[in-house]
Parts: structure tokens; sequence; C-alpha cells
């Protein structure tokens, strides 16, 4: 099996939509690190699981500087957006994604829950 990881910065912005009252459901922003994890058992005819650019032109094209709203049709949450890019990029397994100093969400899609990195 052959893994591969990629760590992005994008600054982006949100509102959330909650069902209490929060700060968070007023636009506000984040400058956020994304990791995005992906692995294969077959590499491509060029010698990769996923191009590093490609995950870039996914991630970084689509939210950074963006309003998230405006990019996804679903509350914007850490969690959410993880599962999103990690559904968007191919061979990707798990998207770890930091909102904010000592706010991380992580998701990993089923049966890669014991994956090597």
């Amino acid at each position: 099996m052959y893994y591969v990881s990629k760590r992005l910065e994008i600054a982006f912005a949100h509102r959330l939509n909650l069902d209490y009252e929060s700060k968070c459901s007023s636009l506000h922003g984040h400058n956020a690190v994304v990791t995005v994890f992906c692995c294969s058992e077959h590499l491509d005819a060029n010698g990769m699981v996923t191009d590093f650019t490609s995950i870039k032109e996914i991630v970084s094209g689509r939210l950074d500087h963006a309003f998230a709203n405006d990019v996804v049709d679903f509350n914007p949450t850490a969690e959410n957006l993880a599962r999103w890019i990690c559904d968007n990029i191919p061979h990707c397994y798990k998207v770890m994604f930091q909102e904010s100093e000592g706010n991380v969400a992580v998701y990993v899609r089923d049966g890669f829950e014991n994956a090597v990195i």
C-alpha cells in the first residue's frame, strides 16, 4: 500500500447554522490547517497515488479566501468540511481539519480506522 499526505493552510469565512445561540452563527473567519491523507495499492501511470497539485486545487482552489457557505450546500462545520474534502479527492481516506489552534475535526472513511498514517 502507498500512502501520501499533504498539509495546506487556508483562510476562509463561514457562518454556522446552529440550533442554539452561538457567536459562530455570525459571519467569521479562520486560518485553517488541512491535512489530506490518500492511499492506493497501485500507482497511476505517473507513479503517483494522487497528484499533490490536484489536492491543492481541490482544497485551496475552492476554500481558500472563500465564504464556505457559498461553496458547499451544507452547514460548513469543520467536521462537515473534512468529510466533503475527503469525498472530493481521489484515494482520500482521512482529512484532519484544524479550524483554529486546538480545534481539530477528523474524518476517516469507513474501513480505514487502522491505516498507517
